[in-house]
């Protein structure tokens, strides 16, 4: 049966449409506002065109911007592909012309769509799915602001007072309320410990005396005040003060997660594997669109998830593996995370790494084998519907 082929390159405010036939030639190619009358005009026009052919729509974002054209195509019962940007720009190089538009952009998304039987079909999630992907999203975000936030308070502090940057981890409470008060060795020297104890203890500062005492040492190693101290303690001070407010807003965001996360149907299957907590869990869940009827086997799982290595064999080299260039990085994210956790809790993770690690496996090869094993183990267990339990140690008869 004969088929159209339709490209949607996503933008902003305007997409690119274009539609192709079974021959790959074009039927339809215009530009489309990002707007619910003009979408509507364009699946129509791509419809009417299909005369009663089947049609499969292509896309290179699955969120975002295009999302109120996905969500108008899942409406209307349409088969979406997914084909990543990354193979989009790599397929472009063998098509004619070096120039890049919308318009050819999405002819290779529609052209590659219409010769490529590996692309994943877009589906639409369960609602919880879809909001986890917006929690954790959301949470991925802010702890990004957070690491650039906390990389420019260390090296704001460090051009001005090397000795506590050094001695404090301005990733805890303690040192940062500590800079929201004090942050020059005079300021410090001039308080002293039992002064700057009361000062933190006052605001529920664990461990007050010790991080005084650390402070007040490191105020002793430096007597030198660098040019500009003034306003580089202002600095440290507004960047102490965006990582608390940042931190606050990371463990709100971890609360929402978590609430959202233990209404779903799988919460307590995953919860029950050592190493995945609330967020690894939503975030498998958000990867997975909430389950694993996508998936027909654990080695599919697997691929999409990037813990199965892809050979790369050529001529006399055989059995060379490395690691897929095309996988859900997130959802590499908790099988590793969870993997390298689970090795310090579970008497089981801990035999395979080591099983691993003794025949020659680096710590990270080993990890990723751990990995691989988990996408096994939580496959069975969501299939079966039951929690992971820890087998018993082995006893022998006396």
């Amino acid at each position: 049966m004969s088929r159209i082929w339709a490209g949607i390159d996503s933008g902003k405010s305007h997409h690119h449409g274009l539609a192709l036939d079974a021959e790959g030639e074009t039927l339809v190619s215009r530009r489309v506002a990002n707007d619910e009358h003009e979408l509507l005009k364009l699946i129509g026009d791509v419809l009417d065109l299909a005369d009663g052919r089947a049609v499969t729509w292509a896309i290179d974002m699955t969120g975002g911007e295009p999302a109120l054209l996905l969500a108008l195509l899942l409406n209307h019962s349409q088969e979406v592909l997914y084909i990543p940007g990354r193979l989009v720009n790599r397929a472009a190089d063998g098509y004619r012309g070096e120039g890049k538009t919308d318009a050819r952009d999405a002819y290779v998304i529609a052209d590659q769509a219409r010769m490529r039987r590996d692309l994943r079909p877009i589906r639409p999630g369960d609602e919880a799915a879809i909001e986890l992907k917006l929690l954790t999203g959301r949470r991925a975000d802010l702890v990004e602001d957070r690491t650039r936030a906390v990389n420019r308070l260390r090296g704001t502090l460090l051009s001005m007072f090397p000795a506590l940057e050094r001695t404090l981890d301005v990733t805890n409470t303690g040192p940062l309320r500590l800079l929201t008060g004090y942050q020059t060795p005079a300021a410090i020297r001039r308080a002293g410990i039992s002064r700057l104890t009361t000062w933190l203890a006052n605001r529920k500062v664990r461990g007050a005396r010790s991080l005084a005492e650390a402070a007040v040492e490191a105020a002793e190693r430096q007597h030198t005040a660098v040019p500009g101290e003034k306003t580089i303690a202002k600095l440290v001070h507004t960047l102490a003060e965006e990582v608390m407010a940042l931190n606050q807003q990371v463990s709100e965001m971890d609360k929402l997660i978590e609430g959202r996360f233990r209404e779903h149907e799988l919460a307590d299957i995953l919860l029950s594997v050592p190493g995945i907590g609330a967020v690894l869990g939503a975030e498998f869940l958000a990867a997975v669109g909430g389950g694993l009827e996508e998936f027909d086997s654990p080695d599919a799982l697997a691929a999409f998830a990037g813990v199965a290595p892809a050979p790369r064999d050529s001529g006399k080299v055989s059995g060379n593996l490395h690691r897929p260039i095309t996988y859900h990085r997130r959802l590499q994210r908790v099988f590793y995370t969870s993997a390298l956790v689970s090795v310090r809790c579970d008497p089981n993770s801990r035999k395979f790494y080591d099983r691993k690690r003794a025949e020659g496996k680096k710590h990270v090869q080993a990890v990723l084998a751990l990995a691989r094993r988990r996408v096994n183990v939580l496959w069975a267990l969501i299939r079966d519907r039951r929690c992971y339990q820890v087998a018993p140690p082995m006893t022998t008869a006396a």
